[in-house]
């Protein structure tokens, strides 16, 4: 079976042909500064193809897309009636959807809704659900939402202790993301571990940073909150801050609401930490190990507050089985996990340094005698969206 996985963005359109039973990307790729000029950048296995292609919009990317794919020499498949079906990517599917589910004209019209929740993706997941669509009426589309994993979280998890009317009118609440990631790393540990009855907290550690609290594998409760803006320090993003500060820094400089909101989104986090060394932890520890004082807070920081957030989970689940690292820090970052850890032997975690000398595939990291496993698992969110596609388009044949 082959699926092609979409993920949209405003300018934007990454994409990847896979089997969704074996995992194997037959052909993967970029589509560019679309509606500037056009770019798509195509790789099958070690081979990569750039070309420069006019894209007025998503739906010349999308037919750009299908066209090199059938390309005699460049292509994997000989017709884009090979492609199965098609899973997308949306970022936010606000109280509406709890799964992924077949993209019609009630989907398209909930997701339209939950624009005023997701204002930066959510539009832009449509133009690429709407290009394939034009291009390819007769194959079924997918949508997969980033926020569908957490919705089994409790009310007294998911709910904001404002007036109940932000809740019932405006669905303000936690929701959560990067739930693709979490999704797939949860099943992965449950298979690992040998059994589904597991308290586990996963860890997705990257530019962008979320944790999730799971019990049977179920989301309890999760990190990132209305937007994903909440929870620990990140690349550029402040996470979790005193909504004072918004008031204090718009009254005492000038600032708007929104303009506010850009600065603790994209100049905050740990690139604020390091006296705007970098957003990118490599560079941090470069510098942390050069004796800067500030990359070295800005990594203290971030492993503070995710070690804070394990021990926080480990209480709500009422204990822990499983630790697992996963996404581009989690995974490739060591010293920031063994720096996490440290601090957490009194709920049984014990890494074995040997171990957790890894990077980049999945393995047991903690001692033989830690009460909890502690894994790194890379996420494959493309893999996720194109077996959540499979099971939903071979359910309705």
């Amino acid at each position: 079976m082959n699926i092609l996985v979409i993920n949209a963005g405003s300018s934007s359109l990454k994409y990847q042909l896979m089997d969704p039973e074996t995992g194997v990307v037959a052909a993967k790729g970029l589509c560019e500064r679309i509606y500037i000029d056009g770019r798509l950048t195509h790789k099958v296995g070690d081979r990569k193809v750039v070309k420069d292609i006019p894209m007025p919009s998503h739906s010349e990317a999308i037919a750009a897309v299908l066209e090199i794919l059938v390309d005699p020499v460049d292509g994997v498949i000989k017709s884009t009636d090979e492609i199965d079906a098609v899973g997308h990517r949306v970022l936010h599917g606000g109280m509406k959807f709890s799964d992924s589910c077949i993209i019609d004209d009630k989907c398209i019209e909930a997701i339209e809704a939950c624009i005023p929740l997701g204002p930066l993706h959510n539009p832009a997941n449509l133009m690429g659900i709407r290009a394939c669509q034009a291009v390819m009426p007769n194959t079924p589309q997918v949508a997969v939402f980033d926020t569908a994993f957490h919705m089994t979280m409790p009310p007294k998890a998911y709910r904001y202790a404002i007036p109940t009317e932000y809740f019932e009118n405006d669905d303000i609440r936690r929701y959560g993301f990067h739930g693709t990631s979490h999704k797939y790393v949860t099943r992965r540990a449950i298979a690992l571990m040998g059994r589904e009855d597991i308290k586990l907290v996963n860890c997705h550690l990257g530019n962008g940073s979320s944790l999730s609290a799971v019990a049977n594998g179920k989301c309890q409760d999760t990190s990132m909150g209305l937007s994903p803006l909440a929870g620990v320090p990140m690349g550029t993003r402040s996470g979790d801050i005193d909504a004072c500060v918004v008031q204090f820094i718009c009254n005492k400089y000038g600032m708007s609401v929104d303009e506010c909101l850009t600065m603790l989104n994209k100049k905050s986090g740990v690139l604020a930490l390091s006296n705007g060394v970098s957003s990118d932890f490599r560079d941090l520890e470069a510098g942390a190990n050069n004796g800067d004082a500030a990359c070295q807070l800005a990594l203290e920081k971030f492993c503070y507050e995710v070690r804070k957030y394990i021990g926080a989970y480990a209480a709500a689940l009422g204990g822990l089985d499983c630790l697992v690292f996963t996404a581009g820090v989690g995974e490739n970052g060591p010293t920031t996990r063994a720096d996490i850890c440290q601090g957490l032997e009194f709920l049984g975690v014990k890494l074995d340094p040997q171990r957790n000398n890894v990077r980049g595939k999945e393995a047991l990291i903690s001692a033989d005698d830690s009460k909890v496993k502690v894994w790194v698992i890379p996420t494959n969110e493309e893999l996720m969206i194109a077996q959540d596609t499979a099971d939903l388009v071979n359910a309705a044949k």
